[in-house]
């Protein structure tokens, strides 16, 4: 990505910005849920590589910006990952799987404090329905 972002790469790449590729993120997303609805292991690998790729463009840019890079993203899930696992990473017991949603969302709501309203957790670009239904 870093060669087709530079001088004598790709026009068209070095052109985007997070905000011109925000709707082939989602696009690339709903391609990606259609193929697990489809079921087929090989669209699904193609869509999931079409999704990293967003992931990758977007931290690429924001390499050049100097604001984060791909490690500093897998680096968080890496981190997020273990903080909200305490009963795998941690000394927590748990009994099932509800129980694992409950303390997950327990440490979410810790991470982002109760300082604002619930409803700012929902992303405004989610569709209606899907904002209803969360």
């Amino acid at each position: 990505m870093e060669r087709l972002r530079g001088p004598a790469g790709c026009p068209w790449d070095a052109e985007q910005t997070h905000e011109s590729l925000a709707r082939h993120l989602l696009e690339e997303a709903h391609e990606t849920l259609e193929a697990i609805d489809e079921g087929v292991p090989e669209r699904i690998r193609d869509e999931l590589g079409d999704l990293l790729l967003q992931v990758v463009f977007h931290a690429e840019m924001a390499r050049q910006d100097g604001t984060f890079d791909i490690d500093d993203v897998a680096e968080g899930i890496v981190a997020k990952l273990i903080r909200r696992h305490p009963h795998v990473f941690g000394d927590v017991k748990v009994d099932s799987s509800a129980e694992v949603l409950v303390n997950w969302e327990r440490i979410k709501s810790e991470e982002k404090g109760r300082d604002h309203p619930v409803d700012d957790e929902i992303p405004a670009s989610l569709p209606a329905l899907a904002r209803a239904a969360k």
